[in-house]
């Protein structure tokens, strides 16, 4: 398969896989060794980092975001777009949506061997109150 092939690939997967809440195929976009970093790390595991390390380790954050998110109200909404050079992968879940507002991220995959090998999740104002919220 080529980079372009498995860009779209993981592009496509990721996001079926993360609206339906499949977590096997979710984890297994994600290499053996991969790092996850995002502040619902912090959140939900208490961690000070945001740092996840390891597919296994991935999946069960995953799984514990999904215990704790069932009821969320974000749309998952994205236009399609998403930019790579073949190894880098980026695109956004903006703010404002067709039907209103949802949690603005922004996702950074690094991919490699046609899995993703460090995932940086970066959050907007609007995401970072939902975030807050959350929190308590």
């Amino acid at each position: 398969m080529s980079a372009d092939a498995a860009i779209k690939r993981i592009f496509d997967d990721w996001h079926r896989a993360t609206v339906s809440g499949d977590l096997d195929v979710l984890a297994g976009l994600y290499a053996v060794d991969a790092v996850f970093e995002s502040p619902t790390a912090i959140l939900t595991l208490g961690q000070s980092k945001g740092i996840v390390k390891g597919r296994a380790e991935i999946r069960a954050f995953f799984e514990t975001v999904y215990s704790k998110i069932s009821g969320s109200t974000n749309q998952w909404y994205r236009t399609g777009t998403y930019f790579s050079d073949g190894h880098q992968l980026v695109w956004e879940y903006p703010r404002e949506t067709p039907d209103g507002e949802q949690a603005d991220i922004l996702e950074v995959m690094e991919i490699k061997d046609g899995f993703i090998t460090h995932h940086r999740v970066y959050w907007g104002w609007h995401g970072l109150q939902a975030l807050l919220a959350a929190r308590g």
